[in-house]
């Protein structure tokens, strides 16, 4: 590994930088959009019976907060319920946007990532195409160079394209999840407000 590093010169070095970072994000994000964690089974209806039974308090809200995403939004309706049904969905509304900024967190810098890296790899090609431009003399090529530059070339596209390709694969799919968990959020909601007001029964 470290042969091939030092073939492909120095411009591979900021290729790995954004290698590892990716990495990490990738990492960060499917421990952090699983669908338990976001948007646990069954918790509306565990929420909409306890407050049947038990009505609302700041323990309880606070509680429901702290347990996920889906609970921050229903938590907010909750603090509400007092309220009219139009301002009872404004705090939904308020804090869904909030919860839906949080969910997409770190998105933005995969997705550049992932656009920039084909870019990065093909300044490495430019680099190692000078060198080979370089390696010619009055008296003749040096082989030496000409490889070197060939290999910077070579690595540093394939590398760039390396990262890019499961970076943009996890992008859009990290993007489609978010989605789906808003849209699933918004209906929940939905349904908490529809419940307490009277508008509905299950």
């Amino acid at each position: 590994m470290f042969s091939i590093i030092q073939a492909a010169g120095w411009p591979i070095w900021p290729l790995l930088f954004a290698s590892i970072i990716a990495v990490a994000l990738i990492i960060e994000r499917l421990v952090a959009l699983r669908g338990a964690k976001v948007a646990p089974a069954g918790l509306l209806q565990r929420v909409v019976a306890e407050y049947r039974q038990n009505g609302t308090n700041e323990a309880m809200i606070a509680n429901l907060e702290a347990q996920s995403p889906l609970g921050r939004v229903l938590a907010a309706g909750l603090r509400n319920v007092t309220s009219s049904r139009e301002i009872m969905k404004e705090s939904i509304e308020e804090t869904g946007r909030a919860v839906s900024h949080d969910l997409g967190r770190y998105l933005t810098t995969l997705g550049t990532i992932a656009s920039i890296s084909p870019l990065m790899g093909l300044f490495g090609t430019v680099v190692g195409m000078i060198e080979i431009f370089g390696s010619q003399a009055p008296t003749g090529t040096n082989p030496l160079q000409l490889a070197h530059g060939i290999s910077v070339a070579l690595y540093n596209t394939g590398f760039g394209l390396i990262i890019a390709i499961p970076g943009m694969i996890f992008w859009r799919h990290f993007r489609a999840q978010v989605d789906g968990f808003v849209i699933e959020m918004e209906q929940q909601a939905v349904r908490l407000v529809e419940l307490l007001h009277g508008e509905r029964k299950a």
